[in-house]
């Protein structure tokens, strides 16, 4: 804070708390002043700049500002790494594979001091008005059929909200989707399950243990946010919190392991308390599953 006595070093005060606060909410983070791993890793994510390291697919997957650099240049020039997220994977190995093979450069997918030369030599002859993965991705939900019939839809929770899920699943399948529930208690473990199952969307239920309200998040991070996501979670602001007779705490971008590491449009749905939210499961299943296919049936012209 501004005028705020420094913390001493090495403790732990008001500023620095301060600064952590500041640095979550600017990273799409979970704002709560403690530096718990998520944002420890994302400290050190922060401190990568494009060409001081390799890049390349690796395993585990590199991340960082540099891969997130690196995805924003390869996405300019129309090469499609998938959404902007800092995470190099396949997609974005097989987009600068792409690039090098373009620009005459030997093809291995790797970062080097060439391919990194030739990024920054061609981005600064070209201005694209949006990322490509961007435009596919809006291509994709045009393109795809207004009807829940044959959607492959993954339904998530951590603790807590199985028999939410289980609602969801049957108010979902008579409209002929086809419903995953995902109980693992690791988001990052989930997120993979999702994707590795290729869904068509994914929907996170958690418990809000503030209080009597809804809030939902898509995610946003790196100059990018996933389009279709950020239309589902207005949606559900709109149904649930009717539905359930709470507050409504409004929809959030942001970079929640669960919404960066999925493929797919992704929220997270919020609510509490946990009492009402047992006890009203239909109605939330209900209101989630109207919200659903209004999302299928919404136009993207």
């Amino acid at each position: 804070m501004p005028g705020a006595p420094l913390d001493a070093d090495g403790v732990f005060g008001p500023s620095t708390r301060a600064a952590v606060e500041a640095f979550q909410h600017h990273r799409g983070l979970r704002v709560d002043g403690v530096c718990g791993l998520q944002t420890w890793n994302t400290l050190v994510e922060a401190g990568f700049r494009l060409g001081e390291r390799f890049l390349y697919r690796a395993t585990p997957m590199h991340r960082g500002d540099d891969v997130a650099e690196l995805q924003q240049r390869l996405c300019s020039l129309g090469f499609d790494t998938g959404r902007v997220d800092g995470i190099f994977g396949d997609g974005t190995s097989r987009a600068l594979a792409d690039f090098q093979r373009n620009a005459g450069l030997p093809i291995d997918a790797i970062v080097g001091v060439a391919t990194l030369r030739e990024l920054r030599r061609l981005e600064s002859r070209h201005t694209a008005p949006q990322f490509v993965s961007s435009v596919r991705a809006r291509a994709e939900l045009r393109l795809a059929t207004p009807s829940l019939s044959g959607r492959h839809v993954a339904v998530g929770e951590s603790g807590g909200l199985g028999s939410v899920t289980a609602a969801l699943r049957r108010r979902l399948l008579p409209s002929g989707a086809r419903v995953t529930e995902l109980h693992h208690p690791d988001d990052s473990i989930q997120a993979n399950e999702a994707n590795e199952l290729f869904v068509d969307v994914f929907v996170g239920l958690r418990l809000n243990p503030s209080g009597s309200s809804c809030t939902t998040s898509y995610y946003a991070g790196y100059r990018d946010q996933s389009q279709g996501g950020k239309l589902l979670a207005e949606l559900v602001q709109r149904a649930v919190p009717n539905a359930l007779h709470i507050d409504d705490g409004g929809t959030f971008g942001m970079s929640l392991p669960i919404l960066r590491e999925t493929r797919m449009p992704s929220v997270v749905v919020e609510v509490g308390p946990a009492s009402m939210v047992v006890e009203r499961a239909a109605l939330l299943a209900g209101a989630l599953s109207t919200a659903l296919a209004e999302w299928v049936d919404a136009s993207w012209d």
